[in-house]
């Protein structure tokens, strides 16, 4: 589909009509500290990038995870880097508090909160996607439902509960964590050439 569609909203029904899709592109898995420089000189080449992170969900009341997987996504590719081995590195730091790479996102506010426990930055150039297409007048917010409306496909959340501190991450949770940065910067593309000026 790839254009602003008219429709505004998606009924969950007509979301499960449509066909399954995915990131096809190069997924890097980044989990030593040493190829963290190298990644984040490709991605400065960039202004904007999908932004993402993962955590290990919790079943037990009180318990908290801390974020395990930061997803980057450029066009044609998206880092991955696993925190959980790494750590935020000053190279990390630097990226988080760039203002001049816009970070796009959804829930925003929730992963900076998570990333802060971390390690302390000062946030500069995040882009929150839901308050852009609210102001555009589309009433759902969930990554699943704008990838739908704006890219007319259905994103699978199988592996959205799956174990994202594993030292070895499957296919299947690599496709989802590389899947939902990069369809952030696909809608964000989309919206930006149809605002005006």
């Amino acid at each position: 589909m790839n254009h602003l569609t008219s429709t505004k909203t998606i009924s969950n029904e007509e979301l499960n009509e449509l066909p399954l899709g995915a990131f096809s592109g190069k997924i890097e898995v980044i989990g030593n500290e040493d190829k963290i420089g190298e990644a984040l000189e490709e991605i400065s080449q960039y202004d904007r990038v999908g932004f993402d992170t993962e955590t290990k969900p919790v079943f037990v009341r009180g318990h908290h995870n801390k974020v395990a997987l930061l997803q980057i996504a450029v066009p044609e590719k998206v880092f991955l880097i696993q925190l959980k081995e790494t750590g935020i590195t000053n190279e990390i730091k630097l990226f988080l508090q760039n203002p001049r790479i816009e970070k796009v996102g959804v829930a925003i506010r929730d992963d900076l909160k998570a990333l802060q426990l971390l390690k302390r930055f000062r946030p500069e150039g995040f882009v929150e996607l839901t308050t852009l297409t609210r102001a555009a007048g589309y009433e759902v917010e969930s990554v699943k439902k704008l990838t739908a409306l704006f890219l007319g496909f259905r994103i699978s959340k199988s592996a959205q509960t799956s174990n994202w501190e594993a030292p070895q991450l499957d296919p299947r949770q690599l496709t989802y964590a590389a899947t939902d940065a990069w369809v952030c910067l696909q809608i964000y593309d989309l919206i930006r050439s149809h605002q005006p000026g």
